[in-house]
């Protein structure tokens, strides 16, 4: 089979920015050549993101923000922990039908890292997933056999950012 039929597994990982970023980029790719694309956010919740501000006006991009937002030390850590399986169940559902060429799992890595979901679950979705569907994985610390399984994988690497400045997040740069 040719590279422009077969998916693949990608994982976008790291501690610096730019791996739902990256991911975003290779939807608008695939946007740009009339693929069907899926975006489900495991944890950035109701925030009123730029990729969900445009997606609400994009043909083609189905955005799901399936999370409870940002994990923080004091919050219930069973909500997240449902809101997470529920969000990997559609998740699971979308690749296996197979109607979007392009299916971004944003900050995956961290529902996994947080055992809210198993890796060896997730591993076998993505081995049985249709041959022509690509799934992009994004978080920080993407577990070594995730990294094992992924055709591409890119390690973002903070150097600099201004939040270590003390700079807040900035509209259209951060969310």
């Amino acid at each position: 089979m040719t590279g422009a039929t077969r998916g693949i597994l990608v994982v976008y990982t790291g501690d610096g920015k730019g791996k739902t970023t990256a991911a975003l980029g290779m939807a608008f790719r695939a946007l740009g050549r009339r693929l069907p694309v899926v975006v489900l956010q495991f944890v950035k919740g109701r925030w009123k993101t730029g990729e969900r501000l445009l997606a609400e006006r994009l043909p083609g991009l189905e955005l799901l923000t399936l999370g409870e937002g940002f994990t923080w030390k004091g919050d219930d850590p069973e909500v997240h922990a449902r809101a997470a399986r529920a969000a990997w169940a559609r998740a699971r559902e979308l690749v296996a039908a197979g109607r979007h060429r392009i299916v971004v799992l944003d900050e995956l890595t961290h529902v996994l890292n947080h055992g809210y979901v198993s890796c060896d679950e997730v591993l076998a979705a993505m081995a049985a997933r249709p041959v022509e569907t690509t799934v992009v994985v994004t978080g920080r610390d993407a577990p070594s056999s995730l990294v094992d399984a992924a055709d591409l994988v890119t390690e973002m690497r903070a150097v600099k950012h201004p939040f270590a400045r003390g700079v807040r997040a900035i509209a259209g740069v951060d969310f």
